[in-house]
C-alpha cells in the first residue's frame, strides 16, 4: 500500500494488519520512553488545510515516537495566501525529499489529487464530507479493546450523516469487519441515496438503545441549522441526544463514542459523557498508536520488531 486514501483501499485483512500493528505500538506507548527508532531519517509533513487538533497532534506525536523528522505545515503563513496553486505547493514540497504527507483539506478528493503531483506516501486525514480512514481505524481499535472485535456487534450510528466524512469512513470499517451498522438521524441529514451502504435506517433512537453494543453520535455543526435542516439544537437533543434517560436505557457494557469536538448537552448529556461506557477520551489515545501503524505501514523498513528500541545505525560498518 502506498497511500492511504480511503477506506475502500483496505480489505479485511488489511484492517486487521493495522489493527494488530497499533497493538505493538500502544505496548510502546507504556514505556517510560515511548520511542523507537523505526522511522529515523524519513521525513512527515503535515499539511492542514483545516482547522484541526486531535488529528493534528496525534499525527505529530505519532510520527515523533517513530523518531521522524515533522515538518507542520502552515498555511496561514505558506505561499498558498499569495495564491499558489495546491498542485504548486505540493510539489514544492515534494521536492525538498520528504517520505509522507498528512493532508486535511475542506475539498473531497484533494487528498488523491494530491497523491498524483507527489512519490511521497500521502495520507488522508479528512477530506470535505468524503473520508477519514484513520479515525476510522482508531475507532475500529478502541472498539475491538473494549469489546474483544466488531464481529457480529451491532453499531448505531447517529446524527449527521450526509455532512459526515466520519459516518463514511466508519460504516465501510465496521462493516468489513464484520459489524451490522445502523444509521440514525433527521431525514434532512440522510443521504438522498442510501444505495451501496451496508446499512439499515431507524428513524427512532429509542428503538435500538437497548439491542446495541456501539451507540456512536457524530457532531452536529451550526451552520446546518441555518440551512434549515432542523428546527432547533433543543428539538435536536430531544430527538436525537444521549440523554442521562436514554444512556439508562443502554446495556451495561455498550460503548458510548462520539470522533469530538463534542457539543455536550446536544449530541450527548454531560452527565453521560462522564458515564463508564462513554469511551471518548479512549478514542483520543488510540489515535497514536493507530496513526503511528499507518506511517510505519507506507514508509516504514519492514516488518516491525516492537524490542528493537536501539537507534539504528545505518550506513556505518
Amino acid at each position: 500500500m502506498k497511500n492511504l486514501l480511503s477506506i475502500s483501499d483496505l480489505d479485511r485483512a488489511d484492517l486487521e494488519g493495522i489493527l494488530d500493528l497499533a497493538a505493538s505500538f500502544a505496548e510502546v506507548q507504556s514505556r517510560d520512553i515511548p520511542k523507537v527508532p523505526a522511522l529515523r531519517g524519513k521525513t512527515v509533513v503535515l499539511a492542514f488545510f483545516e482547522d484541526s487538533t486531535r488529528t493534528r497532534t496525534s499525527f505529530d506525536l505519532a510520527a515523533r515516537r517513530l523518531s521522524a523528522d515533522v515538518v507542520n505545515f502552515s498555511v496561514a503563513s505558506s505561499a498558498t495566501r499569495k495564491g499558489e496553486s495546491l498542485r504548486d505547493t505540493v510539489e514544492t514540497i515534494s521536492a525538498m525529499g520528504v517520505d509522507a504527507i498528512v493532508v486535511r483539506h475542506g475539498s473531497s478528493g484533494a487528498p488523491h489529487r494530491i497523491a498524483r503531483w507527489t512519490d511521497a506516501a500521502v495520507v488522508n486525514a479528512g477530506d470535505g464530507w468524503h473520508q477519514h480512514p484513520t479515525q476510522a481505524l482508531l475507532d475500529c481499535f478502541t472498539i475491538c479493546n473494549k469489546l474483544g472485535g466488531l464481529d457480529g456487534r451491532k453499531v448505531a450510528i447517529c446524527g449527521d450523516i450526509q455532512h459526515s466524512r466520519v459516518a463514511r469512513s466508519n460504516v465501510e470499517a465496521f462493516t468489513k469487519l464484520g459489524a451490522e451498522v445502523v444509521l440514525i438521524g433527521p431525514r434532512t441529514m440522510l443521504p438522498p441515496s442510501l444505495d451501496g451502504w451496508p446499512v439499515k435506517v431507524e428513524p427512532d433512537l429509542d428503538a435500538v438503545l437497548p439491542d446495541i453494543d456501539v451507540a456512536y453520535f457524530l457532531r452536529i455543526q451550526q451552520e446546518r441549522l441555518s440551512e434549515g435542516l432542523f428546527p432547533s439544537i433543543r428539538e435536536y437533543r430531544v430527538r436525537y441526544g444521549l440523554t442521562t434517560e436514554r444512556a439508562a436505557r443502554l446495556r451495561p457494557d455498550a460503548l458510548v463514542m462520539h470522533p469530538g469536538p463534542m457539543n455536550r448537552g446536544v449530541e450527548i448529556d454531560p452527565e453521560v459523557a462522564a458515564d463508564p461506557r462513554a469511551v471518548v477520551l479512549e478514542q483520543v489515545a488510540a489515535g497514536v498508536p493507530v496513526r503511528m501503524a499507518v506511517l510505519y505501514g507506507l514508509v516504514g523498513p519492514g516488518r516491525f520488531d516492537p524490542q528493537d528500541t536501539e537507534p539504528q545505525r545505518q550506513g556505518v560498518a
